[in-house]
């Protein structure tokens, strides 16, 4: 691990935990995903439709398993399944000793299910147990979206005791509704026999995406009022997410699951690389540090932060009037955020759904391309 005096190792140190959100054949092959779990302390990995679309189209890393899936006559539903399935194997088994020396807490890779079943709620129940099963590690994560359709999916899976990793959420009225959707799954999940232990969950709440679309409206006001709230709209309301766990992990329902062997679904802090270049790229990390929770940072963020973050204090504790205060300025402005927070996950998920449409062009692409040359070699 890195040396004490780091900022990435005092982030750790403050009850942080540090994850990357990037995952590719590449870092595996290279053991570059290793060298940042030795250097920087990543004790977990994120991935998602974007980062695997954008892994695929870069290099030659997967090209001999294309060749193969071609030979097999594999379909690009399939081919896509099978290529990001071994990626996470891969990295689970890289984070397998954090995994170990943290009691199943971290040493975790996530991976999402498709994105266009983001409104079907059976299709993503079926989509979570088959990953689980495929990629046959204890320490991986199955990302749902918190869609309204993804909220009873998540009950079901982590009550047929699947660890679960829930994305895009943005609203505290959504993040309340996770919170309540986690704690009936374990309950659940003890009804069916299973033991708690070994279930975790984490909460991804998104960031940065809430100022990309808050301060465009403040800058259209123009007024000093508005000024002065760039910039403060996504940590208040992660902020305020904070608030919101701490009170149901310290309610009666909890403390029983807890009882039980429970372990608490971990606020994580997802987009936390910044949009406008204006602020200080570390922002998003220096300005929600606070023990228990995750951040999962671009590698780009994560190596700003070991080179020049903040002193790791807590920066979350205490701060409810403050960040009530930002919210209730932006109202006064006629700034609704619960109306910017349900525009942003619409948008999130055909983000994913975009970007789920590109891996399967590139892959469709590799393929074929695979086809001629397995055939060109078999002509000779």
């Amino acid at each position: 691990m890195a040396p004490s005096s780091t900022p990435l190792a005092r982030l750790a140190d403050a009850g942080v935990a540090i994850w990357l959100d990037d995952l590719s054949r590449e870092r595996l092959r290279t053991g570059n995903l290793a060298e940042l779990v030795a250097s920087k302390g990543v004790v977990g990995v994120t991935t998602n439709p974007s980062i695997f679309a954008s892994a695929l189209a870069k290099g030659d890393a997967y090209d001999e398993q294309l060749r193969e899936l071609a030979a097999d006559g594999a379909d690009v539903d399939d081919a896509v399944f099978r290529i990001t399935t071994d990626d996470v194997r891969q990295a689970a088994d890289v984070l397998r000793p954090v995994y170990d020396a943290t009691d199943g807490v971290d040493g975790r890779v996530s991976i999402e299910v498709d994105p266009r079943l983001a409104k079907d709620t059976e299709g993503t129940i079926a989509s979570a147990k088959s990953l689980w099963s495929t990629v046959d590690r204890p320490n991986v994560f199955i990302k749902i979206p918190a869609t309204r359709e993804g909220l009873p999916a998540i009950t079901a899976v982590l009550a047929e005791g699947i660890s679960v990793n829930v994305t895009l959420i943005f609203s505290l009225e959504r993040y309340g509704a996770v919170l309540d959707a986690f704690q009936t799954g374990l309950e659940q999940a003890r009804a069916n026999g299973h033991d708690l232990a070994p279930i975790e969950s984490v909460a991804s709440f998104f960031v940065s995406r809430v100022d990309a679309a808050i301060d465009p409206r403040l800058d259209a006001i123009g007024t000093p009022e508005a000024a002065a709230l760039r910039g403060k709209a996504a940590i208040a309301n992660a902020r305020l997410a904070y608030g919101l766990y701490q009170e149901v992990v310290a309610d009666d329902r909890w403390k029983a699951l807890s009882a039980a062997g429970a372990h608490p679904q971990r606020p994580l802090w997802a987009s936390t690389g910044v949009k406008d270049k204006a602020y200080p790229d570390t922002l998003y990390v220096d300005e929600l540090v606070v023990a228990g929770v995750v951040n999962t940072m671009p590698e780009a963020t994560l190596n700003a932060v070991a080179d020049h973050g903040g002193d790791a204090t807590d920066t979350v504790t205490g701060t409810r009037q403050e960040s009530e205060a930002v919210i209730a300025g932006l109202r006064e402005l006629g700034i609704d955020i619960d109306e910017v927070t349900e525009q942003l996950e619409v948008e999130g998920v055909d983000k994913f759904t975009a970007s789920w449409g590109d891996l399967l062009t590139t892959v469709s692409e590799g393929l074929s391309g695979a086809g001629e040359q397995n055939a060109a070699g078999g002509a000779r």
